[in-house]
């Protein structure tokens, strides 16, 4: 009898919440909100697009439009649309994007969500904001155009960086290799495998499949610094290989990326790897390499590839591109400022409606039902759930499907039949267990090298990617593109970027 009072009580709260949430909507002046976001593959959203502005409409009043930004093209579109001032209101932006969450903080671009004088947290997403992990609120928390604040809602994702070789199972096993083969290996000796299965394969077969900034990180350990360059990273900090909480082997300084040992280790077998057929010269060109990988990804023409990783991505990746995907660690989960900034959705100061686009982000992270029809599409065309609750695809899903981790809370979407009904659980578990490196919270401020900052960003534009990719000759280049960095002020760049770490450190 109590089970089923407490029933009737909650079916009654339940509807009086929305009888009110209702009623409130109808009384707000009709909005149309529009949202930019990153890594998507969709090319018909119509449908569940429908159901999401009916859905709105309930709710908050409001229509929807979405910029499906793409792996490709996300970084050009929105920084230009930022700069133009389109009236786009909301984007997504994280510590790894061109459109840099602390950089277009501090340029004015970001609406400040819990400013003194109208916190929209307080106002419209206290529900939200309770429901994040402490890392992600206080990561969120910068100093912007407005002040120390928050710019961005955080997305409830892996709060920990882990980067793994993602791995063709399939192209592995027909030829002879398995998994120990890569796990007992490294980046600096992959060559075996690399020649063997390009040797099988064909001289137009690419085996490794790389992002140039992630490998490099991957090849020495080292990690993002946030609020270095979003578009080509500059400053270096490297873990402590056995343990990440650890000072580092360095200690807690930041270094310039292209000057150390490491770095010119690494450009030295790349550029081996490059010369032997093993990387498509396709994925040292800035304007397509995005696409490229992506499309390679998808279509299964790999070996070994880069992937910045989240729990049970191989799952998603196997369906997709219809192989067996398998993600090896590179380095245990570790968790860092950049993790935490790793996927967000602004505000922009250019919104027409940021109270009502408060709304909405409150509602994507706390609603399952608009979670669920943004990340999954609809219930019946894009996918079915099984007899036990799980989500099973269809055909349908290969023309809707927006990057997961890019919208919000993910913690929200029905587990998967492949991830099984405990999968959030045992997410939460990994990745709570996740170590901090030493400077964790730690964001440098480019405020007094801004000049700088530009002067070598487009240095490295001109030599990073091509370096990273093994395109041009290290010996020839490295020595180049060093001397353009000494004359561009790194070392005004490095020696701000420390002073700031130790003053930070200090204070601690």
């Amino acid at each position: 009898m109590r089970k089923i009072l407490a029933l009737l009580l909650t079916l009654l709260l339940t509807a009086s919440v929305f009888t009110f949430a209702t009623a409130e909507a109808a009384s707000l002046t009709p909005a149309e909100l529009t949202i930019m976001f990153h890594g998507s593959n969709v090319t018909d959203d119509s449908a569940v697009l429908a159901k999401v502005n009916e859905y709105l409409k309930d709710k908050i009043n409001a229509s929807l439009k979405v910029i499906w930004g793409t792996w490709g093209d996300f970084d050009e579109t929105s920084t230009m649309s930022l700069n133009a001032g389109d009236p786009i209101d909301m984007y997504f932006t994280c510590s790894w994007s061109q459109d840099e969450y602390n950089a277009y903080a501090k340029k004015g671009m970001w609406v400040r969500l819990d400013d003194p004088d109208n916190n929209l947290i307080e106002k419209y997403a206290a529900d939200l904001w309770a429901t994040l992990p402490q890392v992600l609120t206080d990561g969120a928390k910068i100093q912007g155009s407005d002040g120390l604040g928050v710019y961005a809602v955080p997305g409830y994702k892996d709060i920990a960086t882990q980067n793994c070789w993602d791995i063709n199972v399939d192209l592995l096993t027909k030829y002879g290799y398995t998994l120990d083969d890569i796990r007992n290996a490294d980046y600096y000796s992959f060559g075996d495998i690399l020649k063997t299965v390009k040797a099988g394969e064909g001289d137009s077969f690419y085996p490794l499949l790389v992002e140039g900034m992630v490998l490099e990180r991957m090849a020495t350990n080292s990690i993002i610094v946030a609020g270095d360059s979003g578009s080509t990273n500059l400053l270096s900090y490297y873990m402590n290989p056995t343990d990440i909480s650890a000072e580092g082997p360095y200690g807690n300084v930041m270094l310039n990326k292209f000057a150390t040992d490491e770095y010119k280790k690494f450009v030295e077998k790349t550029r081996e790897y490059y010369l032997a057929g093993y990387i498509d010269p396709g994925l040292a060109v800035a304007d397509t390499a995005n696409d490229l990988r992506k499309n390679k990804q998808l279509t299964g023409q790999y070996l070994i590839g880069t992937q910045s990783y989240s729990l049970g991505y191989e799952l998603q990746a196997s369906q997709e591109r219809n192989i067996h995907v398998e993600m090896v660690p590179c380095t245990p989960a570790y968790v860092d400022t950049t993790s935490s900034q790793g996927a967000m959705v602004a505000i922009s100061t250019a919104s027409a409606n940021p109270e009502r686009a408060m709304m909405f982000l409150n509602l994507l992270n706390t609603d399952p039902y608009l979670m669920m029809l943004l990340n999954y599409g609809v219930e019946g065309i894009h996918y079915t759930l099984n007899a036990d609750g799980l989500v099973q695809f269809t055909d349908k899903r290969a023309d809707y499907q927006p990057w997961t981790n890019g919208m919000g809370n993910v913690t929200l979407l029905t587990p998967t039949a492949d991830q099984g009904k405990d999968f959030w659980d045992t997410f939460k578990a990994y990745y709570g267990a996740a170590k901090k490196i030493p400077i964790i919270g730690f964001t440098f401020d480019a405020s007094n090298v801004q000049v700088e900052q530009s002067a070598l960003v487009n240095v490295a534009a001109e030599y990073a990617l091509a370096l990273d990719t093994g395109a041009v000759d290290p010996a020839e280049k490295l020595p180049e593109f060093l001397q353009k960095l000494s004359d561009a002020g790194m070392q005004t760049y490095v020696d701000e970027a420390n002073a700031q770490l130790t003053a930070f450190l200090a204070a601690q």
